[in-house]
């Protein structure tokens, strides 16, 4: 095998971004190769032509023997939910993450791009806009874990001479998604749930996931390793996403705005009651930082580091509305 076809290993390829992003590296002309857990569900990534690796993150020989002939390593997997245990996040986005740079760092790999989140900032900062500069204060073990990965990633790379680069994108919308953004402003509104706080004035941070697919396909050859770089759309206020949504949509919703202190209450009752039915509530309080705060990020440095460019919302959104008709989630 030549060195310019030494395969990029992806994780979290059956993901919500691992089904945009494999399609569209091979499109690109990327040979991959794809960690996957057994139990998932990889038959697109076959029918693609991408080489599987069984195993999975926490696994530093499964992750070991994945990476091995590979010329980059695309870490995108991770654990996200708005509950959870605390260890498994660390389980999953910490030791995960220490397995993926040692394998690629035995493999010799050419860089290592590791996928984080605006999120890790917590609470951002009132009236100002989210910089990679802006301190980091998380708020649940999510982004504590998310974090805590990231420097591990780049102090790593710094101490291994592995070329890092970490990217934070925003909240993903687009086809394959069916939780967080895609649910609370997709289909939970057009299937009957119209709920909003505050009358919808807090902003928002949507990124389209094919956006995040380009721009880490970018960060393979571009940016400078140790840098930290924003991955966001056009932020906009939750009312104008749902005005957005529902005219693509073609459709009128009529919003119910329910009281902030009763919308929290919901939420910390129906969390106080998951420690009983161990299920995640359908409104977990590990939203709030999410529909309370505002999200007004800036990705000028991966737009001049980078050569990104994000795509509008309007035009996001009408391919998302498609595929939630074409896959019926809309019914």
């Amino acid at each position: 095998m030549t060195p310019e076809r030494l395969p990029v290993l992806v994780t979290g390829a059956t993901g919500f971004l691992g089904h945009t992003l494999c399609p569209y590296l091979v499109e690109r002309g990327h040979q991959l190769r794809a960690l996957v857990r057994p139990n998932s569900d990889h038959r697109f990534l076959t029918s693609l032509g991408i080489e599987l690796a069984q195993g999975d993150v926490r696994d530093p020989q499964a992750t070991a023997k994945a990476a091995r002939g590979c010329r980059a390593v695309i870490h995108a997997a991770g654990k996200f939910r708005f509950w959870g245990e605390r260890e498994e996040f660390f389980a999953v986005n910490v030791a995960g993450t220490r397995n993926l740079l040692r394998a690629a760092r035995q493999a010799d790999a050419e860089r290592f791009v590791y996928i984080s989140t605006v999120a890790v900032i917590g609470r951002p900062p009132a009236g100002t806009t989210i910089t990679e500069e802006t301190p980091c204060h998380p708020q649940d073990a999510y982004q504590e874990s998310k974090l805590a990965a990231e420097r591990l990633s780049l102090t790593y790379g710094r101490e291994q001479h592995l070329p890092v680069i970490v990217l934070r994108p925003g909240a993903y919308y687009g086809p394959w998604g069916r939780y967080a953004f895609n649910r609370l402003f997709f289909t939970d509104p057009l299937k009957g749930l119209p709920v909003r706080v505050h009358h919808g004035s807090h902003t928002i941070f949507p990124v389209y996931v094919r956006d995040v697919a380009r721009a880490i396909e970018l960060a393979l050859t571009h940016g400078d390793p140790g840098q930290v770089y924003n991955i966001c759309g056009p932020c906009l206020t939750h009312r104008e996403v749902n005005e957005i949504v529902q005219r693509l949509a073609g459709r009128t919703i009529h919003w119910i705005d329910v009281p902030a202190w009763g919308m929290v209450a919901l939420a910390r009752a129906w969390t106080w009651l998951s420690r009983f039915t161990h299920r995640e509530p359908y409104y977990p309080i590990g939203l709030y930082p999410y529909v309370f705060y505002d999200w007004c990020v800036s990705s000028e440095k991966a737009k001049r580091e980078l050569g990104f460019e994000p795509t509008s919302f309007e035009e996001g959104a009408r391919a998302t509305l498609a595929w939630c008709r074409e896959e019926g989630s809309l019914r």
